[in-house]
């Protein structure tokens, strides 16, 4: 008997700790798993006038297809989201902080 989606019990572990990320510095499809990497950006200390930044990996994801595909529809329901709230608008990149 197959198990169905709806009869898998969510149990939150509160240990498991939350990682910000600014960019996704990779992603590929090795047709096992899709491999994302997600990146965060931190300035540099200078004593010069021009500043300069790095990126660093916050996390590597390692998901299964379906994984994936379910990762795409949630991430596409928050963007429809976002629209219709006027946040951003769609087929045009968010503009960057200078």
């Amino acid at each position: 008997m197959p198990i169905l989606k709806n009869e898998i019990k969510y149990i939150d572990i509160p240990a498991v700790t939350e990682k910000f990320a600014d960019s996704v510095g990779s992603i590929f499809f090795d047709g096992q798993s899709s491999r994302i990497e997600l990146c965060v950006t931190r300035m540099v200390p200078t004593t010069g006038a021009e500043a300069t930044a790095q990126r660093y990996p916050a996390c590597r994801l390692a998901l299964t297809p379906a994984a994936t595909i379910e990762l795409f529809n949630n991430l596409q329901n928050l963007i429809n989201a976002m629209h219709q709230q006027g946040m951003i608008t769609k087929g045009e990149p968010p503009a960057e902080a200078k």
